[in-house]
C-alpha cells in the first residue's frame, strides 16, 4: 500500500509556512486505514451516522495540522468506527522532500501524553480497592521525606484532584537519562515547594502528580507501575499495548510527534512552558526520544492505539468487567468519578473544567466532549487528543493523532467540531440503562 502513496506536492525551497503544516494530498482515500467495524447496527445506529463522523475526521485533517488521525468508536460495545488518515511519519512540516512516508494504519501505536494520566488513576484507585491505600493518607506516608516545605498534609486524593498545590516541577525532573533514578525522583519530588494551601486551588499537575503517584504505587506493591497496569488490567484482558512506554524493540512502531501550527507567544508560551516543565518545542523533541518511549512517565508516555484505548474506557462504562473478565469494581470507578472541581479557572490550564479523583468530566455547556456529556469522563491528551467513556450514550472513544498545535485557525471547527459531531450523532439511552 505504502508503495502506491504518490508523493506529496511540497512549497518551493526556501519558503518557510509561517503556520507549519503537513501536505495534504486530495486522495485521502489512498491515505486512509480501515480496520475491522461492526456493522452500524450492532451499535443501534446507522451507517449515516458514522459516515458522518468520518467526514468531520477528514476535514479535520484536511486543516494540516495532524500527519495522523486515528479515531475509534464504540456504541453498546460494538467498534462501529476505526480508521486512521494520514503518516505515522515522514509528513511533518520538517521533513525533507526524500523522507519516506510511513502511512498510519489502526494498529500504529501513539504516545497519549496527558491521557496516561487518566490510565495512572484508576490503577491507583484499584489499590485503594484492594485496601492498599485510602484518598485521605497523606503523600508523606509513601514517599519518604515528601514532608519537607510544609507538604505534610497533602493527600492522595489532592494529587488525584489537581489540587495538592505543586503543580511544578525543575525540567530536571524529565532528564530522560535518570528517568529509572527512583532516589533522584524523590529527591525532586520532596524538594517541591507548594504555592498554596492543599486543597485550595484547582492547577493541573502536568507532570508531577504522575510521579508522585507512581512512586506510591510502588511504596505498597513493591512493583513499579508499569507492572501494576499490567498485572491488573492489562494482561487480564489481552492488551498488547497501552502501558507506559513500549520494549525497545518496539519504538520503531510508534507514530512520530510533530511540532504544528503557529507559533505559541507569549504569555500563553510561558504559561504552558511553566505547567509543562519545558518549553512545547523541547518536549515534543523529549518524547519522540527513545529513552522517553521505554521509560515509565506515568503522567505522559502511555502508548497505545485508539483501538485498545477505547477498549481500555469502555472497561469503565461497563462497570469495571469486559468480555466476561472484571478488574475493578462498579463503586470503586463510581468513587473515581466523584465531582472535585466544578468548572472552576484551572489556574495552570486557564480555562474552566469538571475534574474528578483523575478524570476529566463532562458537563452541559463547557466541555471537550460537546454539549450535554455531563455524565461523560475521560482526559485531554497534549495536544487534541481524547478519549472518554459517556454512560448516558453508551459509547467509549479514543481520538488520537502525532501533530502538536496550540492554537490554528481551524481549531473550533476541526478538533472541537469533531468532538461535537460524534457526540451529537450518538443517540442518549435512559438512564435506567446506564451502566454507571
Amino acid at each position: 500500500m505504502a508503495s502506491l502513496i504518490p508523493p506529496l506536492p511540497r512549497p518551493p525551497l526556501g519558503i518557510p509556512d509561517p503556520l507549519r503544516r503537513i501536505y495534504v494530498t486530495k486522495d485521502l482515500d489512498s491515505i486512509t486505514d480501515i480496520g475491522p467495524e461492526e456493522p452500524p447496527e450492532a451499535g443501534d445506529v446507522t451507517s449515516r451516522q458514522v459516515e458522518a463522523i468520518w467526514s468531520s475526521v477528514r476535514d479535520w485533517y484536511r486543516s494540516g495540522v495532524h500527519p495522523a488521525l486515528q479515531v475509534c468508536v464504540r456504541r453498546h460495545g460494538a467498534v462501529i468506527l476505526n480508521r486512521a488518515i494520514g503518516h505515522a511519519s515522514g509528513n511533518g512540516p520538517s521533513d525533507g522532500r526524500d523522507t519516506p512516508r510511513v502511512p498510519a494504519t489502526v494498529q500504529t501505536p501513539f504516545c497519549v501524553y496527558s491521557l496516561s494520566k487518566a490510565i495512572t488513576a484508576f490503577v491507583v484507585h484499584k489499590l485503594i480497592e484492594r485496601g492498599l491505600l485510602t484518598l485521605e493518607d497523606p503523600v508523606a506516608d509513601y514517599i519518604p521525606g515528601y514532608e519537607k516545605n510544609r507538604k505534610h498534609r497533602i493527600t492522595i486524593g489532592q494529587v488525584l484532584a489537581h489540587r495538592a498545590g505543586v503543580p511544578n516541577l525543575p525540567s530536571s525532573a524529565l532528564d530522560l537519562d535518570r528517568l529509572a533514578d527512583r532516589q533522584f525522583l524523590v529527591e525532586i519530588l520532596a524538594d517541591a515547594e507548594p504555592f498554596a494551601k492543599p486543597g485550595k486551588y484547582l492547577a493541573y499537575h502536568a507532570v508531577s502528580g504522575g510521579f508522585i503517584l507512581g512512586e506510591i504505587v510502588h511504596a505498597v506493591t513493591g512493583q513499579d507501575i508499569r507492572t501494576v497496569l499490567a498485572e491488573e488490567f492489562l494482561d487480564p484482558l489481552g492488551f498488547h499495548w497501552t502501558n507506559y512506554g513500549v520494549a525497545a524493540q518496539d519504538v520503531g512502531s510508534v507514530a512520530r510527534n510533530y511540532i504544528t501550527g503557529p507559533p505559541t507567544a507569549p504569555p500563553l508560551s510561558t504559561m504552558l512552558s511553566r505547567a509543562l516543565g519545558v518549553g512545547l518545542d523541547k518536549l515534543v523533541h523529549l518524547t519522540n526520544d527513545p529513552r522517553f518511549l521505554t521509560g515509565i512517565v506515568p503522567a505522559a508516555n502511555t502508548v497505545t492505539t485508539a483501538f485498545e484505548l477505547s477498549r481500555f474506557f469502555e472497561i469503565m462504562r461497563c462497570g469495571g468487567e469486559l468480555d466476561g473478565v472484571r478488574v475493578i469494581e462498579t463503586d470503586t470507578i463510581r468513587r473515581a468519578l466523584v465531582e472535585r472541581s466544578h468548572l472552576e479557572i484551572d489556574l495552570s490550564l486557564a480555562y474552566p473544567t469538571r475534574f474528578s479523583y483523575g478524570l476529566m468530566l463532562g458537563a452541559r455547556v463547557v466541555c471537550l466532549y460537546g454539549l450535554d456529556t455531563q455524565y461523560a469522563f475521560g482526559h485531554l491528551g497534549f495536544t487534541n487528543m481524547l478519549a472518554w467513556a459517556d454512560p448516558q450514550r453508551a459509547i467509549s472513544v479514543a481520538v488520537l493523532n502525532n501533530g502538536k498545535p496550540i492554537v490554528y485557525p481551524e481549531l473550533l471547527p476541526s478538533f472541537l467540531g469533531t468532538m461535537q459531531r460524534i457526540t451529537s450523532e450518538m443517540p442518549k439511552i435512559p438512564k435506567s440503562e446506564m451502566l454507571v
